[in-house]
């Protein structure tokens, strides 16, 4: 498991909150929520030009285990890192705000699947993408070739890209060997892979076409966008299941704290909504078969949940050192304040039903921070659930002022990029003050003590 904490979220350990910094280049003051609390100091040479969209936050404070000793929060400018860009594809589509309006509308994007047959499956229905374009991001030759995971990938990169400003031109100006890709899946070119198996068995070894390798390994994702830009800085992928894109935000973090990078592109892409990704988690018997009500089918926290719907596509920030943002001022969105990573050394697929793996990451990545919402793993699975809301009231002594979501209940499970659209909707959520319903509760287990937002939209102020 992985966790990262933003001046904002912890969707599944990640910590963000909001931004905003000074504009006169001599003091950065060090701020909870938007209220400054003390100042570090800056060269005076530097005139940083910043802005930030977020609502003024109040501050709310929410015990952490004393048992575990947080990491102290960063200071140095160098090492702070922001966010300064978001790209997605999802089953709402590729633009955020239409995305985050359909999630604060508690609309589903779960429907029957149709990108192949599946009649005779005992799961027909995933939060499957329709209607994607690629146009003005992927050439149509390379088009057709590639997997979806890595269209979606592309297409998401070159969006965060463009919305922190640094298109090719900007680019250009830029060293390149100090920007980094890290965008990790959990299957990788799934489609790729099989429909390579099925030459082999069919026609012979003779007839894999040769991008058969290429396209089915899970780094070429972070290759084919480094590629794509002309980014030289550290390139990689992660791949550790449905932790894969916060694993990947907390090693890009530590590229730019170590002084590795001063940005990178970071998430995870998925597009495992195809026979062999359906009929694979059907056999695991992790799905739900609620074929006759699709759009309520992922249910998060409910007692009549019966496994987690299969999604896909794919989120990516880019996460910048605050020193570079400022020198190129750079619009901050918010900032990443620390994460962290752990095991459960428990079971492939089931968490330890207390769940210490969970609090034990949320512990180490908290840092002192105040967090009061969390976007959780929430995937609607009947072990899973419980598992992370005795974690959080394990961690959190006092739950009465946390705010806490499932965004799965409306876009499915996405895998190794469910962290990554996560993130966006916590970013959204900080800088809008709207928080997205749970959607298809209807019958709350009791254990459940925590505000999980249930069918309707909530105003609320986030801090971190």
């Amino acid at each position: 498991m992985a966790g990262i904490v933003l001046s904002g979220s912890c969707s599944s350990r990640l910590l963000l909150r909001d931004r905003e910094a000074g504009s006169n280049g001599a003091s950065l003051p060090q701020y909870n929520g938007l209220r400054a609390v003390d100042t570090m100091h800056l060269p005076s040479s530097r005139t940083p030009k910043l802005s930030c969209s977020g609502p003024k936050c109040r501050t709310i404070r929410a015990m952490a285990s004393p048992t575990v000793s947080a990491p102290k929060r960063e200071t140095d400018p160098k090492k702070r890192i922001v966010i300064t860009g978001m790209g997605l594809v999802s089953v709402f589509g590729s633009d955020i705000d239409y995305f985050y309006n359909k999630l604060l509308e508690g609309e589903s994007g779960i429907t029957q699947i149709d990108k192949f047959d599946a009649t005779n499956y005992s799961v027909r229905f995933a939060g499957q993408i329709r209607d994607f374009s690629s146009k003005g991001y992927i050439d149509g030759k390379n088009d057709r070739r590639l997997d979806d995971c890595w269209r979606y990938c592309l297409v998401a990169g070159r969006r965060a890209l463009d919305e922190a400003n640094l298109g090719s031109e900007a680019l250009e100006k830029l060293d390149k060997t100090r920007i980094g890709v890290l965008v990790g899946t959990g299957m990788g070119g799934l489609t790729a892979f099989s429909n390579g198996v099925e030459a082999l068995i069919q026609k012979g070894y003779k007839k894999i076409t040769p991008f058969f390798i290429p396209y089915s390994i899970t780094n070429m994702g972070s290759a084919l966008l480094a590629i794509d830009t002309g980014l030289m800085g550290p390139n990689y992928s992660i791949s550790t299941a449905c932790a894969t894109a916060n694993y990947c935000f907390y090693a890009a973090a530590n590229h730019i704290r170590r002084g590795e990078a001063d940005i990178m592109v970071a998430g995870g892409t998925e597009a495992a909504v195809m026979p062999t990704g359906i009929g694979g988690f059907i056999a695991c018997r992790a799905l739900s078969q609620r074929n006759d009500e699709p759009k309520r089918a992922s249910r998060p926290w409910d007692k009549d949940r019966d496994g987690f719907v299969m999604g896909e596509g794919c989120g990516v920030l880019v996460m910048e050192s605050l020193d570079h943002a400022m020198q190129r001022g750079a619009n901050i969105i918010a900032e990443y304040l620390g994460g962290a990573v752990t095991c459960d050394a428990h079971h492939m697929t089931d968490p330890r039903s207390d769940g210490l793996g969970v609090s034990s990451c949320i512990s180490k990545s908290l840092e002192d921070a105040g967090v009061n919402y969390v976007n959780a793993h929430a995937t609607s699975t009947l072990a899973g659930d419980l598992a992370e809301v005795n974690a959080i009231k394990k961690v959190f002594k006092n739950t009465s002022e946390i705010k806490m979501n499932g965004t799965k209940s409306m876009i499915g499970h996405g895998l190794g990029a469910a962290g990554g659209l996560e993130a966006i909707a916590t970013v959204k959520a900080i800088t809008t003050g709207w928080l997205h319903p749970t959607i298809n509760q209807d019958n709350l287990e009791p254990e459940v003590t925590i505000d999980t937002v249930p069918n309707v939209k909530k105003q609320h102020e986030v801090n971190v």
